[in-house]
């Protein structure tokens, strides 16, 4: 059999990828941090292999990611996420799997929709549906797939959009690292990722002179270099100690749109290309 990564984990890592590219909610997101003013967009990526051991098991892999991004701070944000990639081994076998989320987060981060599925090879493996409320003393999920049921998080535990509102505060602010936990749905709609972000210095997105590449759009914004590591509280290895289950590592532009993607699993990597970019029309809320 095709030895590839949980497709599991590649789902959770899909869903989160999703939150983590979504853009703010809440009154600072309408004024814009730091002057930034973040649009409304689809971007496609091309996915393909980077780096790679042979104990990955994987020869090859190839894929393409849609984020589609909608909405505006006074009514919410509305994300549609799809993330296929197919695998090959050294063999020739081949698995493809097939991410598909949409989530909505109300303005203030007050509550987070989610629905996601995945499919191994056209088949329905996994979906996940639920709403996540904030709460004065905890925040509390309610799932209806792949079981009811009602569950509570801790107060603390951010919503994807509340995280990367942090993310671009702290950039602003010059801070380069921070740790915070998350909810985003991943998986069977229970965990609650550890993460530590790390911050680069902002910079101006290079013109690349001539090309036809969606990131020449992009070329003289400023941006932010961010890695997010995400951990399992669960896998404590033996000395107490916690490995990453997964790294992402973006530009984060002033807008919020997301470029230079790389998936970092340990054993390899997969490298994601920004290969078209259509910006949507902006509604603004009432009073701007």
């Amino acid at each position: 059999m095709l030895r590839v990564p949980n497709f599991m984990t590649l789902a959770g890592m899909g869903m989160t990828l999703a939150g983590t590219l979504a853009s703010l909610s809440g009154t600072a997101a309408a004024a814009g941090i730091g002057g930034h003013k973040l649009v409304p967009h689809r971007a496609v990526y091309d996915m393909k292999l980077g780096d790679s051991k042979d104990s990955s098991g994987i020869a090859g892999l190839n894929g393409r990611m849609v984020y589609d991004f909608s909405g505006n701070a006074c009514e919410g944000y509305s994300v549609n996420f799809r993330f296929v990639t197919q695998f090959q081994d050294a063999d020739g076998g081949s698995q493809i799997t097939d991410l598909q989320t949409t989530s909505f987060e109300e303005p203030s981060a007050a509550s987070y929709q989610f629905l996601s599925k995945t499919f191994v090879d056209q088949e329905l493996v996994e979906a996940t549906r639920g709403t996540a409320r904030a709460g004065d003393g905890a925040r509390t999920i309610e799932l209806k797939e792949p079981s009811e049921k009602s569950l509570e998080i801790g107060k603390e535990v951010l919503f994807p959009t509340e995280h990367l509102l942090t993310i671009m505060k702290a950039a602003d602010e010059g801070v380069h690292f921070f740790a915070a936990d998350i909810f985003d749905g991943a998986e069977t709609g229970e965990k609650v990722y550890a993460t530590t972000t790390v911050i680069g210095a902002r910079a101006v997105s290079p013109d690349p002179g001539g090309t036809k590449s969606p990131e020449a759009r992009l070329a003289g914004m400023n941006y932010w270099p961010v890695t997010v590591a995400y951990f399992d509280p669960s896998e404590e290895d033996a000395s107490g100690e916690l490995l990453p289950v997964y790294q992402l590592s973006f530009w984060l532009y002033q807008n919020g749109i997301s470029g230079r993607l790389k998936l970092d699993y340990g054993d390899f990597t997969i490298q994601g290309k920004m290969a078209s970019l259509e910006l949507y029309d902006e509604a603004n809320c009432p009073g701007e």
